[in-house]
């Protein structure tokens, strides 16, 4: 378990619910990625990154897929793509990440409380 905070520590991660609106193959990463563009609607906008999710996931599966992320993050270089929000998921038992997604459909932008 990490470190106890504040719950005003807590409301300063800005996680956020997107619209996965583009997914490809990214063949530069040193471990198997792929690139996404996430919708978070009109207040944030699209955002780009990258995430390490191929054992569970295939890019044509992901298109359309709400998933959460942090939208606070100062954006991050990795190889050539700028990423610019965290994308959040969950470790399998093989250790493989399984995305963290809303079970209903909701709206995009909406904030975790």
């Amino acid at each position: 378990m990490s470190d106890e905070i504040s719950f005003d520590d807590f409301l300063k991660v800005d996680v956020r619910v997107g619209r996965i609106v583009e997914a490809e193959e990214f063949p530069e990463a040193r471990k198997p990625a792929y690139k996404m563009r996430i919708d978070f609607g009109p207040d944030i906008g699209i955002r780009k990154t990258s995430a390490q999710i191929t054992k569970h996931y295939k890019p044509e599966s992901l298109v359309g897929k709400l998933v959460m992320a942090v939208v606070n993050f100062p954006p991050r270089q990795i190889g050539p793509v700028r990423s610019e929000v965290l994308t959040l998921g969950v470790p399998d038992e093989d250790g493989e990440v399984v995305l963290l997604t809303p079970d209903k459909d909701v709206p995009i932008g909406g904030r975790l409380y």
